[in-house]
Parts: C-alpha cells; structure tokens; sequence
C-alpha cells in the first residue's frame, strides 16, 4: 500500500487507530480523548507562529494525525514525481540536483527574489499538494471510527476547502515573537524574517478565514486551555 505525502508513519498509525482504511501503510494507534467525533481541522498561521508546539500536543494529547502541507509538497518533488518533472519544465534543469531532485537553496534564493517566480512555483506546486490532502481528507472521512481528529497544517491556507474542513484554526503568535523565533531557529537576520512574513497573508486575513483563534503568546498551559475549549 502507498503512503500518503505529507504523513509520518507515527500518523498513520494513529489513523489506523482511527480506523483508517485508505491507502495509506498503517499499522498502529495512540490515545484519543472525549470529543466530537471525527473532525478534521486546517491549521494555519504564518511562519514563526508556533504551529509545530499547537501540533505536538495534539498529537501526543488527543491523538490526533498530522498532514503537514510542506512536508507534502517535499515528497511531490522527489525524483520521478509531477511536482519535480514541472519546476524542471519551468525552470530548467539548473533548478534540479545531481540527484534529479530540486535544489532548495537555489529554489530558495529565486522565489525571494523574484516574485513572479514565486507566483509560478506556487500555481505548480499548490495544486498537486492540495489534492493529495483533500483525497486524504476524503478518505479519512469515509473510514473513519470513533473518535478521530485530523489536523491539515499549512501556512497558505487552502483556497478551495470543498467543505472538508470542520473549522479552521489561525495560530496567532505576535510579531516580534515570531521574529525572535526565526532569527534563533533559522538564523535569519530581521531584515529577511521581515521579508518572508511579508511575502503571506497578513494577520487580518488569516483571521477573516478562521473559524477559532488560537493565542499562542502565553504558557503551554494556556495553550493547552485553549485546546481543551475547541475540542471538548
């Protein structure tokens, strides 16, 4: 059986616990707690707001499975795959590895400084990726049993939802946070933290997408309070 894009094997086992019956390479499960059931939820926000510490408890506290859309679009550009065959048509093959896989410091470097290549990285990419999470969204949906959570973990939102998302969920974190984050876990000096946040949505238009803010400036208990209102 084929592994789904985007989730780790600790994911697949949760949703084998779920009762998961696709496609994906499932063996077992973890945990899960009181709450509605079988929800799936798109969890967004810009980069250095924290998403992966929202992730984490909900993986290790409500048993929740993960598609990380970077993470899908990564495995979409492997060697022999649709998303690396297209930047290599776009781009030419300078853009690729001795390997035949994308070079990521130099797709890196194009995108941040050219924003119409960013535009065409994007309409490439974002399709291929979005369909791969909606079919696992489906099929989640359908095998689903019991209590289930699936959390879709992205910093573009999705633009055509088709329904398949309960709520959505917008992880605010303060700016200058999340620029102190970048520059100590990415090394990024201000000036290009700066330049990457404005390249996404701004705050207010993740909020006017978002069904539930999560505040995630305080302690983890906070967030965890948080947590515990949405899901029950």
């Amino acid at each position: 059986m084929r592994a789904i894009p985007g989730m780790t094997p600790s994911d697949c086992e949760r949703l084998a616990f779920m009762g998961w019956a696709g496609d994906a390479d499932l063996r077992s499960g973890s945990k899960t707690t009181g709450r509605r059931n079988s929800m799936v939820i798109e969890l967004i926000g810009g980069v250095g707001a924290g998403k992966s510490r929202i992730l984490q408890i909900l993986k290790e506290e409500y048993g929740a499975a993960v598609l990380e859309t970077d993470q899908v679009a990564r495995e979409l550009e492997q060697p022999g795959r649709e998303g690396c065959r297209l930047l290599a048509e776009a781009f030419g093959e300078g853009i690729l590895t001795p390997e035949g896989e994308p070079d990521r410091k130099k797709l890196a470097e194009l995108v941040f400084s050219d924003q119409a290549a960013l535009e065409r990285v994007n309409a490439l990419i974002h399709p291929l990726v979005w369909e791969q999470v909606h079919r696992a969204a489906a099929e989640f949906r359908a095998s689903a049993v019991g209590r289930t959570l699936l959390i879709v973990e992205t910093a573009v939102p999705d633009k055509k939802p088709d329904d398949i998302y309960d709520e959505v969920w917008y992880v605010y974190t303060l700016k200058e946070t999340r620029i102190q984050r970048l520059m100590e876990s990415r090394g990024y000096s201000r000036e290009k933290c700066l330049a990457v946040m404005a390249k996404q949505r701004t705050e207010e238009e993740y909020r006017a997408l978002a069904d539930r803010v999560i505040d995630n400036n305080g302690s983890l208990a906070e967030v965890r309070r948080q947590l515990r209102e949405a899901l029950g």
